[in-house]
């Protein structure tokens, strides 16, 4: 028999390491980056407001200013920002653009979008287009983690926290994620659990995401460290518990103790958004033993526009 075609989605995931190092590049020149010190708000739709969280995340533990996160259609319209950034992969996404029209003329404004052609190039007061990472999969991966590495990179200029990588060396540590096989183990679940901490977590919210988009799968996620506050509880055999970046102290043996499997880079040396591409992986090989299309996920479009 002939060999499946590769999926889009799959394709896509595999480019991440070249689009991270092009937006490295593009961080030199990208306007209405945040500056150290200012208070920003960092927004987005779905997996948009998940790369927004783990940016933020990332930003105050630079030391770089205080950052929130907010799903657009949840800003707290009243609250004072220096800056607010929108993460917006389609630029037509009703809740964002409603955002930026209520914040124009009050609040300077930042757009990262993939299409040029689109509302948001004239509802942002700048916007930088990230076209190259754009996707033909309704499940985004590349256009996110792209638009997080450019952000990651823009802070790489006034200090990272500590155990943080610069985004060229994510980038490598990206190419091997897409090399190294993933566990039986973890393949074959019926459920997986993702855990991260500061700015991991947001990753870990992705990781989730991807595997209900694309694979329909039960999957659920916390912070690491509210894992045994409750969660731990659905744990066992044929179930996953993985986390993103620093494991706990503890964490290993409970879940030994409770027969599930563990997955976690215990070495640290692996970087926490190649990490995701692993679970990107994961997310795509499921979803096709189930006959299902990681391309085109039921109940979902590229984009969320409502009307009236």
């Amino acid at each position: 028999m002939p060999a499946a075609e590769e999926s889009r989605t799959a394709a896509e995931t595999a480019t991440q390491p070249a689009c991270w190092r092009r937006a490295v590049e593009a961080a030199e020149t990208a306007e209405g980056l945040p500056r150290p010190g200012e208070r920003v708000a960092v927004t987005g739709c779905g997996t948009s407001w998940f790369m927004a969280q783990a940016y933020a995340a990332l930003r105050e533990q630079a030391g770089q200013g205080e950052t929130d996160a907010f799903a657009s259609s949840e800003f707290p319209a009243d609250r004072r920002y220096d800056r607010v950034v929108a993460i917006t992969r389609s630029g037509t996404t009703t809740e964002v653009l409603t955002l930026l029209s209520a914040l124009r003329g009050r609040t300077p404004t930042t757009a990262l979008t993939a299409d040029p052609r689109t509302p948001v190039m004239d509802a942002a007061d700048a916007v930088t287009v990230l076209d190259w990472a754009d996707e033909e999969s309704v499940v985004q991966t590349r256009f996110a983690t792209t638009a997080l590495a450019l952000l990651r990179a823009g802070l790489e200029g006034h200090g990272l926290p500590p155990g943080v990588k610069p985004v060229t060396e994510a980038a490598a540590d990206a190419e091997l994620a897409l090399t190294q096989p993933l566990p039986a183990a973890v393949l074959g679940a019926e459920q997986w659990t993702f855990l991260g901490r500061g700015w991991t977590y947001g990753l870990a919210q992705e990781a989730a995401l991807k595997m209900r988009e694309a694979a329909r799968a039960w999957t659920e996620a916390y912070p690491a460290m509210e894992y045994r506050h409750g969660p731990i509880s659905i744990t066992g055999p044929n179930r996953v518990a993985w986390i993103f970046g620093e494991l706990p102290e503890g964490l290993s043996g409970e879940v030994d103790r409770i027969g599930g499997t563990l997955i976690a880079d215990s070495d640290g040396d692996l970087d926490p958004m190649a990490d995701l591409i692993r679970a990107q992986r994961l997310a795509v090989a499921v979803a096709e033993s189930k006959g299902h299309n990681p391309d085109h996920p039921r109940n979902l479009t590229r984009s969320v526009i409502l009307t009236d």
